[in-house]
């Protein structure tokens, strides 16, 4: 019978001999590159991002349905300063939430809840522009508050900034409906003296003679 001690030792020793390092260096099958990940965040400035949980509104059910776990991000545009609401869930990163904070977004305190609270909007999230009602819960009552409060602030902005851009098109299109007038004026009275005989300009001459 062979002495445990022994068997031991060998095991030990074969354990050993598959450690050990060879030096020889195995070059991989195959070559993975390093891939961009782009989220079409890359061209907007971050206002908020805090952690929440987003419920849409089933209007079918008549209930709220949880939508997801995840961060919530108010995101300013660069270029043009428009300011969306976008949130992905936790884990799967899958967008829950993504849509214009625009001058009619008004926030609004969920019933029961001073850490919730509710909007309307039209929203992208699904591929498609759809009518959804939302509500949000987060971790503290300060948390909603900002969130809420900032919402408020921008969807104020956007309507001073629509106002103002639709002030400047009124003002662009009477100032084009006022050239147009004049330059119609001036060739309706080029083609009445183009139009006026020759007779009837001596006939005003010996007139005012």
């Amino acid at each position: 019978m062979a002495d445990p001690a022994e068997h031991r030792e060998e095991e030990e020793a074969a354990a050993a001999g598959e450690e050990e390092d060879t030096g020889a260096q195995i070059a991989p099958i195959v070559k993975l590159e390093e891939v961009a990940i782009t989220t079409g965040e890359e061209d907007e400035e971050i206002l908020l991002d805090m952690k929440a949980k987003l419920y849409r509104f089933d209007k079918d059910g008549g209930q709220w349905k949880e939508r997801g776990t995840g961060a919530v991000k108010l995101l300013k545009h660069k270029e043009t300063a428009k300011v969306r609401l976008v949130m992905r869930q936790a884990k799967t990163l899958k967008i829950c939430a993504n849509h214009l904070v625009v001058a009619t977004t008004k926030m609004q305190e969920h019933a029961g809840s001073d850490k919730s609270c509710v909007w309307h909007a039209l929203d992208f999230a699904d591929g498609e522009l759809k009518e959804e009602m939302f509500a949000i819960r987060f971790g503290s009552v300060e948390n909603c508050k900002k969130f809420k409060d900032l919402v408020d602030q921008i969807a104020e902005e956007q309507g001073k900034t629509e106002e103002k851009e639709s002030e400047e098109a009124s003002a662009a299109a009477e100032l084009v409906e006022k050239l147009t007038v004049s330059s119609e004026d001036k060739k309706e009275e080029h083609v009445e003296k183009e139009e006026t005989p020759p007779a009837a300009v001596d006939d005003k001459k010996d007139a005012k003679e």
